[in-house]
């Protein structure tokens, strides 16, 4: 059976892609990556390797996504296709690492939930009738990670490199995929990446911000399913 390993976003885990092992878990040989133990990308990316198959397919959501550039930095030869979902090729925004500063010294005084509140969940979602029910979800998620989880992604996510240049060498299959409504990876970060990945196909999922797999679950599924089959 395939092996297909997910690795969830900031904060998140495996409940970010429960639709989705749900279904495709009766194809292939579904693994959720922990991201949670390391402050740097590349230590991360080489946790995730060691702990993996030989030989898998891979997918990434938000900074699971930058996780997965990561590793196709470090082992290519090792990634039979990679899905990167809802993601970002650059290096941090200097305007984005001077807010890390203040929501980890939040964090850390015990206010991790304020941070996820006020300065991410309003960035998260299209409008839609389960807009709470999936808010709730990441709150959930978030606070079983604690502090400890979010200073440690933060860091790596302040400090990471630019992976531009490492996508330009990726002659594997590639689905980059994104909500249509995401503020926090918006579209023209994924129509970068389709035009500098030769062999990619670009889905946009309409009715859907950052968190596709849980906004619009069927089509994301779907659309996954048939990455995998192709």
């Amino acid at each position: 059976m395939t092996a297909l390993v997910l690795i969830p976003g900031m904060m998140c885990d495996e409940r970010i892609f429960n639709p989705q092992i749900k279904e495709l878990g009766k194809y292939y040989e579904v693994s959720i990556a922990d991201i949670s133990k390391h402050s740097n990308m590349t230590d991360l990316a080489a946790d995730v390797l060691s702990k993996a198959p030989r030989n898998f397919c891979l997918a990434g959501h938000s900074m699971g996504g930058i996780v997965a550039m990561a590793i196709c930095a470090q082992a290519p030869e090792r990634i039979e296709k990679l899905a990167l979902i809802d993601t970002n090729p650059y290096a941090e925004l200097e305007e984005v690492k001077l807010k890390r500063g203040p929501q980890m010294s939040e964090a850390l005084s015990g206010k991790l939930i304020n941070v996820i509140r006020d300065e991410m969940k309003p960035n998260y979602l299209a409008d839609s009738e389960n807009q709470d029910t999936i808010l709730n979800t990441c709150m959930e998620m978030a606070l079983s990670l604690g502090p400890k989880v979010f200073i440690n992604q933060s860091k790596a996510l302040r400090d990471r490199m630019d992976y531009q240049k490492t996508l330009r060498l990726l002659n594997i299959p590639v689905l980059i995929m994104c909500g249509l409504e995401d503020k926090l990876c918006p579209l023209d970060r994924h129509e970068l990446m389709h035009n500098i990945i030769s062999n990619s196909k670009l889905e946009v999922i309409k009715n859907a911000g950052h968190m596709p797999t849980l906004e619009q679950p069927i089509k994301t599924t779907e659309v996954l399913k048939k990455w995998l089959m192709n």
